[in-house]
């Protein structure tokens, strides 16, 4: 539902607008009209303070420090000093655990050449016998070379053959010569990571001060938002005065009143109309408040139109676990859902999964199957076997003709909200086309449903169906426009006749794709269990076990995976096209955001 706004316009001194900002930030409920993003050197000073507490934010949570590391007192004083230091000691963070790796690679390439004197090997090359190292892979390696150079095998590694040649050396496989002995390398070694490890425990102070740096971004940003909000005013009269608009949700009216008089500014306020573009703020109970996510993806509906999210809430979850259709993927996603709430950057999305796989056990269960496993076989539901989708409806695949049937009902009610918004919005007189689509369709399968269902006899159906026709007939070809010629209306239907009937069977086939993805998931993981079941053969080796839980898991563990994506993307365009294209929904909204502390 979308909440009603009451429309803000205040008349201030030029120059007095400041402080009415801060009060309505402290008060944080009026979304303030930011018509104006100026790009000076004041936003742009707290745009580049906000990227770059974001940058720490994100340093400080993403480096892993060694179990164990022990905190070093952070002795840092004032905001300033914590940013800096925060910077500097990532940066350094960086730069010394880099150099530690290349360090430690290079320790155990010298460890194998060993100690020696860098003299010694200038003095040989001096005296017209040079060394030159080598390593080489064991299958490019002969043994004769030992016989015909002056080689000397130094270490025999899985990598490869370190070996040294003095004087004359046509082998390949050479490489440059170890900078520095091992001891040297080893020292070097030694000192960075003890530079590391002092680094760490600085983090590790640092990581404490993260509530600190997020308040530290709470405060840039909303110094950012009001100032925004202060250079959207308008100035008047010469430049002496200034308007400023706000919005705030009607059922606040009271609070806002009572602060605004106590700050003693000049207001008007009146009930706010879509031309007034005020802001959306969606009101709806908890289990829709989670789909609400999916709505925003799309874009927030116009103030005079209609929320989807009621409706996105039991299509998506109905499509979702259809496409799904296994109770045991269903578990799965509820048990992910679980240990979702225990991560921060997913806790939000946490409750959707565990409601999608609570959805996807329900429809997986209806049409029995646990893990691509027939359960209506099962001796233990054969009491309850007739609660299962039958295989065939009508000599058809039950699924299919499920798919086909929620399809339409989706399209109905698509049609049914349509012709209710617009009479609601334009008026009856500017909605008869749509009523008699409505009726035409609507009417005429709901009609046809009860005459296959036996509840109207052939007689009473002809005459039901002449009825829908003729007055459906009148809406779509005479009276589409009410201002218009007859004539030009008759032209104009026949152009919707043409568009609907070709529109509207595509996007009844369209819903094929919930049939054909839950197909798709169960035959996998019938593939997975049959492989499965192949290596197992009768059980009867213990060790088969090993291979035919791994080929189980994994198997299915893809399969979830993939299922999943389909099951997301699929029932979010049936939504996105289907639905909104025939409900008439348009995204032309913006988000309720109040100037707050």
């Amino acid at each position: 539902m979308i909440t009603p706004m009451t429309k803000y316009s205040f008349i201030l001194l030029n120059g007095d607008h400041h402080a009415l900002l801060d009060s309505i930030q402290q008060l944080g409920l009026v979304d303030i009209s930011r018509s104006v993003k100026p790009v000076d050197e004041n936003s742009r000073m707290l745009s580049g303070e906000i990227e770059l507490l974001d940058g720490l934010l994100q340093g400080l949570r993403r480096v892993q420090l060694p179990a164990g590391t022990q905190p070093l007192p952070y002795e840092g004083e004032g905001s300033e000093d914590l940013v800096r230091t925060a910077g500097g000691t990532l940066m350094m963070h960086a730069e010394t655990e880099n150099k530690v790796k290349s360090l430690r690679k290079s320790a155990e390439e010298h460890k194998i050449w060993g100690s020696f004197d860098q003299g010694i090997l200038q003095e040989l090359s001096e005296a017209g016998v040079p060394i030159h190292f080598h390593k080489l892979s064991e299958k490019m390696f002969q043994e004769s070379w030992e016989q015909d150079y002056a080689l000397s095998v130094v270490a025999r590694r899985k990598e490869g053959i370190y070996f040294v040649v003095a004087g004359e050396d046509p082998l390949p496989g050479q490489v440059p010569a170890p900078g520095t002995n091992w001891r040297e390398t080893a020292a070097e070694l030694l000192l960075e990571e003890s530079r590391l490890k002092k680094i760490q425990g600085e983090l590790a102070a640092l990581k404490q001060q993260i509530p600190q740096l997020e308040q530290l971004r709470r405060e840039a940003y909303a110094q950012l938002d009001v100032y925004l909000a202060g250079a959207a005013a308008a100035p008047a009269a010469e430049n002496t005065i200034v308007t400023l608009v706000g919005f705030a949700p009607t059922e606040n009216d009271a609070a806002v009143s009572a602060a605004l008089d106590a700050i003693g500014v000049f207001y008007f306020k009146d009930a706010a109309r879509a031309a007034d573009n005020p802001p959306i703020r969606l009101q709806n109970n908890k289990f829709i408040r989670q789909f609400e996510v999916l709505t925003d993806m799309y874009g927030r509906p116009a103030y005079d139109g209609f929320d989807p999210t009621p409706f996105i809430s039991i299509f998506f979850l109905l499509f979702f676990a259809f496409c799904m259709g296994d109770c045991g993927y269903g578990l799965v996603l509820v048990i992910a859902g679980l240990l979702l709430k225990k991560v921060e950057s997913f806790k939000d999305l946490a409750p959707l999964v565990t409601l999608l796989g609570i959805g996807t056990v329900v429809i997986g269960f209806f049409f029995h199957t646990f893990f691509s496993l027939d359960i209506a076989t099962w001796s233990i539901f054969q009491p309850i076997k007739g609660l299962f989708l039958p295989s065939k409806i009508a000599g058809y695949d039950g699924t299919m003709v499920l798919a086909l049937v929620v399809g339409v009902v989706h399209l109905c009610l698509a049609l049914c909200v349509k012709t209710y918004e617009q009479t609601r919005t334009k008026g009856l007189g500017n909605a008869l086309s749509s009523w008699g689509w409505t009726l035409l369709i609507v009417g005429g399968t709901s009609v046809g449903a009860l005459s296959l269902a036996g509840v109207l006899d052939k007689e009473l159906t002809k005459w039901i169906v002449i009825a829908l026709g003729t007055v459906s007939a009148l809406g779509i070809f005479v009276f589409n426009d009410l201002k218009r010629n007859k004539l030009a209306n008759v032209g104009v239907g026949l152009w919707e006749t043409y568009n609907t009937a070709t529109g509207l069977l595509g996007d009844v086939l369209s819903y094929l794709r919930l049939y054909a993805l839950g197909l798709a998931g169960s035959m996998l993981g019938m593939a997975f269990n049959n492989i499965g079941q192949m290596v197992l053969g009768d059980g009867s080796k213990y060790y088969l076990w090993i291979p035919f839980v791994l080929i189980v898991i994994i198997g299915h563990t893809l399969n979830v995976a993939m299922a999943a994506l389909g099951a997301f993307v699929h029932p979010l365009r049936l939504n996105f096209l289907e639905f909104f294209k025939n409900s008439g929904y348009e995204a032309a909204g913006r988000n309720y955001n109040p100037l707050s502390k």
